[in-house]
C-alpha cells in the first residue's frame, strides 16, 4: 500500500501540485457567501492549511535539493502575497496582511512536514 501512495506520488505530484495552485487561485478571488461555521481565526486555519499543502506538493515535484526547497519555498511565500494583492483589487474581497501572514506560516508548516515525510519514508529513493 505504502509502495503505491509512494508511486502514485512521485509519477502525479506536478499535477497534483498545479491542480491545488489553480484551486487556492479560484477560491481566493472568487465571491464567496458567509461562512456556515464561524469561529474566531477559522480564515487564518484555512489559509495555513491551503499553503501546507501548496507547499508539500510543490516540494513533492521539486525538493530534491536544499536549493530547490527554498525556490519553492519563496514561490509559495510570494504567490500568497500576489493572491492578496489580487484579492485587494476586487470589490468583493480584501487585503489582508493578516492572511499573508497565515500562508507563509502554512509554507513553512508545509516544508517541515515535507522534510519529515522524506527524512522517515525515502520517498524520492528507489
Amino acid at each position: 500500500m505504502l509502495k503505491h501512495i509512494k508511486n502514485l506520488l512521485k509519477d502525479k505530484s506536478v499535477y497534483f501540485a498545479v491542480l491545488i495552485t489553480i484551486v487556492i487561485a479560484f477560491l481566493s478571488l472568487v465571491r464567496m457567501g458567509k461562512q456556515p461555521v464561524n469561529f474566531a481565526y477559522l480564515d487564518k486555519i484555512e489559509h495555513s492549511i491551503a499553503y501546507t499543502v501548496l507547499t508539500f506538493f510543490w516540494l513533492l515535484v521539486f525538493g530534491k535539493t536544499t536549493r530547490n526547497k527554498l525556490i519553492v519555498v519563496i514561490f509559495c511565500v510570494f504567490y500568497g502575497i500576489i493572491i492578496e494583492v489580487l484579492q485587494g483589487e476586487t470589490t468583493y474581497r480584501t487585503f489582508d496582511f493578516a492572511d499573508m501572514f497565515a500562508n507563509s506560516i502554512g509554507t513553512v508548516i508545509g516544508l517541515l512536514l515535507f522534510n519529515r515525510f522524506i527524512k522517515n519514508n525515502n520517498l524520492f529513493r528507489d
